[in-house]
Parts: C-alpha cells; sequence; structure tokens
C-alpha cells in the first residue's frame, strides 16, 4: 500500500522508514481512518471500547510488534513508534489498547516470562484470542510503586496466594489475563504473576464518569486469596528493576502516542481554520491563528525528532530511563500546549466533539498522567544530570 508521509511530519522523517513500515504503517493508516474514525466519536460518549474492532487491530500485525515469537516481521523501535502515532491521530484510546496488549502485557511476558510462557502467551495476545491487562497502579500507590506497593504475594507449596487491590487498569473489565505486580510476603521483593480473569477471589469493576480516555475501559481490581501456580510466575521477574524494564520500553512509545494527539488536534484545527469565516475571510488568513498553527507545528516537529532519536537508541541498546523519561515529559508538556492552541482555534466549537479537536483535548489528560507524570519523569532525567535523587 502507498505510504504518503503527513503534511504535519513537516521535516518528512518518516521517509527514513523501511519500504516495509512505510507500507505496513499506510495499511494501519487507512484501516484508523477508514473503520475506526467514522465510529469513534460515538462510543467515546457512550464510554463504550468498539469490541468489533479487536479482531481488525490484529490483523493489522502491531501487537506481538518485537518480540520474536510472533513479530509479522523485522520491527524497529522507530517503527513501533510511529504506529502509536497513527494511531493516536485518529484515536488516543485504540492506541491506548494496543500500548496496554502489546506493550505492557507483551512486554512483560517477552521481557519477564520464561521461553515456555513466551511461546504459550505470546502468540494468543498477537492475535487477540488473549486480550490482557496489567495491573501496577494501586488505590494508595501510583508514583511511589517501586517502594509502595500493598498487593502481597505469599508462597503455598506450589501456588502463590495474592491478595491487594489495583486502580486504572486498562482492558481489564473485558480482558482474559492480567499482569500483577505484587510483593513477595517473604523476601518483600516484587514479583509479577499472569493471573486468569476468571480466578476466584478476583473481581473488576469499571471506572465511571472518566473525562478522558472514555473508550479504554479502565476498572478497579480486587484480589482476595486469588491462588496462581508457580508456572504462572514470571520466572524472571524478582524485582522492581524488571518492572522498570517494561515501562522503559513502553514510555518512549507513550510518548509517540503524545505526538499522534498532537496531529490529530493540529490537523482539525488547520480544516476548521480553512472553513470558519470572520471577517470576511477564513480565520486561516489571520495572523495569531497562523501564529498558533506554527508553534504548534514546531512542538510537533521537535517531538517526532525527540521520539526518533530515543527509539533509535533502544533499535541500538542504548537507550537508558532517563532517555524515554525525557522524551515521555517533553512530548505530554507540549502536547498540552498544542491541543490548547488548537481548541482555541476552534472557539467555542472546539468544545464539542463535532469539530474533531475536543476529543484530543480531553484524552490528552490521560497521556499526561499516566506512565509517570510529568514531574515524577522530570526527576528521572534530573538525577542523571546531578547524580542526586529527589524522590522522597
Amino acid at each position: 500500500m502507498t505510504f504518503t508521509p503527513l503534511t504535519s511530519d513537516f521535516y518528512g522523517f518518516a521517509t527514513d522508514l523501511t519500504e516495509t513500515e512505510q507500507a505496513s504503517l499506510g495499511q494501519i493508516r487507512a484501516f484508523m481512518e477508514d473503520e475506526v474514525q467514522p465510529v469513534i466519536d460515538d462510543h467515546w460518549h457512550r464510554d463504550a471500547f468498539p469490541m468489533d474492532l479487536i479482531p481488525g487491530i490484529a490483523g493489522l500485525g502491531v501487537i506481538g510488534a518485537g518480540w520474536a515469537e510472533s513479530a509479522r516481521f523485522e520491527n524497529s523501535a522507530v517503527y513501533r513508534g510511529w504506529v502509536a502515532l497513527e494511531m493516536s491521530r485518529i484515536d488516543a484510546s485504540v492506541s491506548t489498547f494496543v500500548g496496554v496488549q502489546n506493550g505492557l502485557v507483551a512486554g512483560s511476558i517477552g521481557v519477564a516470562g520464561s521461553a515456555e510462557q513466551r511461546a504459550e502467551w505470546l502468540p494468543k495476545l498477537a492475535d487477540c484470542s488473549v486480550v490482557g491487562a496489567f495491573g501496577l497502579t494501586e488505590p494508595l500507590s501510583g508514583s511511589d510503586s517501586s517502594q509502595g506497593l500493598r498487593t502481597v504475594a505469599r508462597r503455598d507449596g506450589d501456588e502463590w496466594v495474592i491478595d491487594g487491590a489495583k486502580r486504572w487498569i486498562g482492558n481489564a473489565t473485558h480482558a482474559d489475563i492480567v499482569i500483577i505486580w505484587a510483593k513477595d510476603a517473604d523476601d518483600g521483593k516484587v514479583k509479577g504473576f499472569i493471573v486468569p480473569t476468571d480466578a476466584a477471589g478476583y473481581s473488576a469493576t469499571k471506572i465511571e464518569r472518566k473525562i478522558s480516555l472514555r473508550m479504554v475501559q479502565n476498572a478497579d481490581i480486587v484480589l482476595e486469596g486469588v491462588r496462581v501456580p508457580e508456572s504462572m510466575r514470571l520466572q524472571e521477574a524478582s524485582s522492581f528493576r524488571d518492572t522498570a524494564r517494561v515501562l522503559r520500553l513502553t514510555r518512549a512509545e507513550v510518548a509517540w502516542s503524545a505526538v499522534g494527539i498532537m496531529i490529530g488536534a493540529y490537523e482539525a484545527a488547520v480544516r476548521y481554520s480553512r472553513e470558519r469565516v470572520q471577517f470576511g475571510k477564513p480565520i486561516a488568513g489571520h495572523q495569531l491563528v497562523q501564529d498558533m498553527l506554527a508553534k504548534s507545528l514546531g512542538h510537533i516537529t521537535a517531538s517526532i525528532a525527540l521520539c526518533v532519536q530515543v527509539s533509535r537508541m533502544l533499535d541500538e541498546g542504548r537507550q537508558a530511563d532517563a532517555h524515554s523519561a525525557l522524551a515521555k515529559s517533553f512530548t505530554t508538556s507540549h502536547m498540552r500546549e498544542v491541543v490548547g492552541w488548537c481548541r482555541e482555534i476552534c472557539g467555542g466549537n472546539g468544545i464539542v466533539t463535532d469539530y474533531g479537536v475536543a476529543r484530543f483535548f480531553a484524552d490528552a489528560e490521560a497521556i499526561y498522567t499516566y506512565e509517570g507524570t510529568a514531574q515524577m519523569n522530570a526527576l528521572i532525567v534530573g538525577r542523571a544530570i546531578t547524580g542526586e535523587s529527589a524522590f522522597v
């Protein structure tokens, strides 16, 4: 399929992708524009995820990307970033579903699972015959998850007994398995477990009344004496450092997703500015509107450049926590400015979904917060700069 770089990719970064990667992106863009965009506002307003689109998403080959057991072709981290951008340009909730399924769930098993666990679960996650969720954040533990986990796992013979609670867990209401991170009652180390959602003592309750990423089915999870066999413990996870390895891989893709949201809002604002007539001409011809569009394009271009480089570093094995943290902090902070300018360009019409900006404006708030707030990621970067930790 022919791939045409986005006009918002002002410096043409996407032309550096291989022909195979460009063709795949063209297929993804067509699916998002033809299948997702026509139904997305309705589902957003109804607070419902379009479950019927999951087989089509699986058919794109974007889940399992990066994991040898299920990758359709040799995928670079740069390519995977462009996938997140292309999806988020149309809808951040669909991109988040893929990010959870591929980066957090398949990523946890790919990074910390045994060979047997990888062989069993990664193909099922890739074709979405199994839907996964990632359980790290808790009602009383978010930014301090490395130290403050209250969910506990206790060894009992050949089984583990898990007690605790998780919050803001995406996909959790319709997932088949959840990766649960819990503190070992004996050694205090954080370990990961593949928990079937039909296990006795497990329950998930949908979080209602969200104003951001409304289509993502976030849930409160309660685990009361949930038993899983030792074979369901992630065999290569023995501390929070292993959790952090997963987050390092996905945090950069969240940065890419933030760029996609910027572009979605920017493209809608450009369209609106050409159609909206005030003072006898389209507002696209007014200086202040052009100034906001130019600043938006500058933020987009700088963010793409940063994301491309941090993903190249991942491909080369040079990416560290501070690199992905800077990408996430920088892009999401600038995303807030861009969606604000784009909403302003649309005036009062910018607060209803009919004109294409409002959904991006609202969804940006969730992207700004999850996978580490801008402030927490800034502290990771600050530690790398100074050699001193400012974490409490």
